[in-house]
């Protein structure tokens, strides 16, 4: 895996980082995600979650986005992000209509990460 910069503490990631998703059975896929700084939370494309075994559902949230608002049903999932791991809150999405089938929001990025739009 790649070493990414600190800066302060912070690991400066790029607009697309490559994440490892860690199933409920262990298996791991590795994914290039989509960095938000302006969604709130992580989403994951809906197939892409049932092809790892993720969930169960542990709530539903209404989300505002470009499309309207919408009640998603919310898992939890371990992601490796820039050599950190951690488990964090994904909405589930139809996202097979986008470049990316899994968004990374503010909810994960709070955890120690700076985002440099320079950065490939």
């Amino acid at each position: 895996m790649e070493k990414h910069a600190k800066v302060n503490g912070k690991i400066i990631v790029g607009l697309t980082e490559k994440v490892d998703l860690i199933s409920n059975n262990g298996s791991d896929r590795m994914i290039v995600a989509r960095i938000d700084t302006g969604a709130t939370r992580s989403s994951i494309d809906i197939e892409l979650a049932s092809k790892l075994n993720l969930g169960p559902v542990i709530k539903s949230k209404i989300i505002k986005s470009a499309h309207g608002n919408k009640l998603r049903p919310i898992v939890k999932a371990k992601i490796l992000l820039a050599g950190k791991k951690m488990e964090a809150e994904f909405t589930l999405a139809d996202r097979s209509h986008m470049m990316y089938n899994v968004l990374v929001g503010v909810n994960i990025l709070k955890y120690g990460f700076l985002v440099d739009p320079s950065k490939k």
